[in-house]
């Protein structure tokens, strides 16, 4: 199969709407972030000292769940909700 085939045949199995949301309500990732990007990309969440790295707990189309200031603490955040956990490379 070439690679105008295969992309073709992948577009078809779903749409970008759909790909957004694979995975909503049922799988989350943890990413580590500085406490200055948290203030800067979360302007609603309450001010956090610079310097600190927090962590994000984040579902699959990548809207913030939570936050922690140990990656544990987002884990288990994501058990509670009985999200799956997978790992970003």
């Amino acid at each position: 199969m070439d690679m105008k085939a295969a992309t073709e045949t992948r577009e078809s199995l779903l749409t970008a709407e759909q790909f957004a949301h694979l995975g909503d309500g049922l799988i989350a990732y943890v990413r580590p972030m500085r406490s200055e990007d948290v203030n800067r990309l979360y302007p609603q969440a309450p001010h956090i000292a610079p310097g600190l790295t927090i962590f994000a707990l984040f579902g699959a189309d990548g809207a913030p769940i939570v936050l922690a200031d140990s990656e544990e603490g987002c884990i288990g955040n994501a058990r509670e909700n009985h999200l799956q956990m997978v790992s970003l490379h």
